[in-house]
């Protein structure tokens, strides 16, 4: 997984539009996920869906099913946030036969903000 990126939505659609053009190349890693600001990722990063990434790490569910079971959630709401985390680059649902599997991705996040500019960083170090 390659590193987050922190950019408004109007610069990652400036910059959709330039490679549409043809004046920039296509990133090499397209799902790259992004964010608008680290506020953003923190909003996504909830003691709720921290206690979840816990539960896949530590205990390797074997299906939405199983985890939904661990977490004591039902498993439509699961799935939406499983949805979000898998944007973001946090898991990946891999299918064993009718089954989706949550696997994790992200180990650790490290965010890097510049208190003297809107300079902001995400490092994020696989499992």
């Amino acid at each position: 997984m390659t590193d987050p990126k922190i950019q408004s939505l109007s610069d990652l659609e400036d910059h959709m539009r330039a490679v549409a053009r043809g004046e920039k190349p296509a990133p090499a890693d397209a799902a790259t996920p992004s964010f608008e600001s680290v506020e953003a990722l923190a909003r996504l990063l909830t003691p709720e869906n921290r206690r979840l990434l816990a539960l896949i790490r530590d205990r390797w569910p074997q299906s939405v099913a199983h985890l939904a079971e661990l977490a004591g959630r039902a498993e439509p709401n699961l799935l939406r946030t499983l949805e979000k985390l898998s944007a973001a680059g946090l898991v990946r649902m891999e299918k064993d036969g009718r089954r989706k599997v949550p696997v994790p991705l992200v180990g650790r996040i490290v965010v890097e903000i510049d208190p003297y500019s809107a300079n902001e960083r995400v490092h994020a170090e696989r499992v």
